[in-house]
C-alpha cells in the first residue's frame, strides 16, 4: 500500500494535476478503490487533488458576486428619458425626469415608456395620484376597462394583466436580492398580494355540475407606478421597478406634503366589516391615504 501511494505521489511534469506514471494492476484497483474517497479528502496526503475545484470556485465567486451586485444597484439607463409635469390643484408643481432601466428590465420599462408617450393609445396624462403614504406616492395609471381599453385597442395594445411582467418581476426578484424599491425608483404594480385567491364555483355544463375556478377581484395591469420617497421595502412584493428619478425628487416631495384621507384600519368597526367581507368595508380602504388636492400628471413623454 507504501509502495502504491509513493507512486501515486509521483508528479506528471508536463502536467499541473498529479497522475499515475504507470497503469496500475487489477489487484492494485481494488486496494486503492475504497481508499480514494480518504485520498481526495481535505485531510488526504494530495489536498491539491481535493481542493483544487475548491479554489479555483473560491477565487471565483467574489468576482461574480460584485458583478450581480453592481448589476443590481446601478444598472445601466437607457438613453431616453421619461418626464412627467404634475400640478397640484391646478397650480405647475415641476417636472419628474426618469430614468429607465431598458436593458434589465425591457418589458416593463417597454409598459412604462409606451403610456409616458402615449404610444400604447392612451398615455397617464390628465391622470392622478392616488395614494400617499411617508414611504412613497402612487400613481392610479390607466383603466383595463372602458374608454382607455378603447383608445388602447385602436393601436393593438393590450391593458390588461400581463403573466410577461410578471414572469420579469419574478426573475428581477431572484437575481438581485434585498430592497429593490430605494429611494428614487420608480416601479410599475404588477401583483397584488392582498388579492384573495379564486373561489371554488359550481357550473352547470351540458347538463352536468362542475367545479370552476371563479378569480376574485382584478389584478393589477402593470400600468399603475410607484415613486419611493425612502427605501420601500413593502414595495418589493408587487412593484417591477423600470427606473429612477434623475431630476425633480422636490417636485416627488411636494406631492408628499399634501394632506390625504387618515386611515382608519385600527377601528373595531372598520376590522368587523373587513372580516365579514362587507363591501363598504373595501371602498372605504380603497379610500385611505387618498390626497384631498388634485395631484394630476399634465404632461408625459420621452425625451433624448
Amino acid at each position: 500500500m507504501n509502495q502504491l501511494i509513493q507512486t501515486l505521489s509521483k508528479p506528471n511534469p508536463n502536467s499541473s494535476i498529479l497522475v499515475p506514471p504507470r497503469k496500475l494492476s487489477r489487484r492494485a484497483l481494488a486496494i486503492v478503490g475504497p481508499t480514494l474517497p480518504l485520498l481526495l479528502s481535505p485531510l488526504s496526503p494530495f489536498p491539491s487533488l481535493a481542493q483544487s475545484n475548491g479554489d479555483d470556485a473560491i477565487t471565483a465567486s467574489p468576482q461574480l458576486n460584485q458583478v450581480v451586485t453592481d448589476f443590481c444597484k446601478d444598472p445601466p439607463i437607457s438613453p431616453k428619458q421619461a418626464f412627467l409635469d404634475v400640478s397640484i390643484d391646478g397650480e405647475p408643481a415641476g417636472r419628474i425626469v426618469i430614468g429607465l432601466y431598458g436593458d434589465t428590465v425591457p418589458l416593463g420599462s417597454s409598459r412604462f415608456a409606451g403610456l409616458v408617450s402615449g404610444a400604447t393609445g392612451i398615455s397617464y396624462r390628465r391622470k392622478e395620484f392616488i395614494k400617499i403614504v411617508p414611504n412613497y406616492v402612487q400613481h392610479a395609471g390607466v383603466r383595463s376597462y372602458g374608454i382607455d381599453v378603447e383608445l388602447a385597442q385602436r393601436t393593438g395594445s393590450d391593458l390588461s394583466a400581463s403573466n410577461s411582467l410578471v414572469t420579469e418581476w419574478d426573475e428581477t426578484s431572484k437575481r438581485c436580492p434585498g430592497t429593490k424599491n430605494v429611494s428614487g425608483s420608480v416601479g410599475i404594480v404588477v401583483l397584488d398580494p392582498n388579492k384573495p385567491p379564486p373561489k371554488p364555483k359550481l357550473v352547470a355544463r351540458q347538463g352536468r355540475l362542475e367545479i370552476d375556478q371563479e378569480e376574485v377581484g382584478l389584478a393589477p395591469n402593470g400600468t399603475e407606478f410607484t415613486i419611493a420617497l425612502k427605501d420601500a421595502p413593502e414595495l418589493d412584493a408587487s412593484t417591477l421597478v423600470v427606473g429612477k428619478v434623475l431630476d425633480g425628487m422636490d417636485v416627488v416631495k411636494k406631492i408628499a406634503l399634501v394632506k390625504t384621507v387618515k386611515e382608519n384600519t385600527s377601528s373595531p368597526y372598520f376590522r368587523v366589516a373587513k372580516l365579514i367581507g362587507d363591501k363598504r368595508a373595501v371602498v372605504a380602504e380603497r379610500g385611505f391615504n387618498r390626497p384631498y388636492s388634485k395631484v394630476v400628471v399634465t404632461n408625459s413623454g420621452l425625451i433624448d
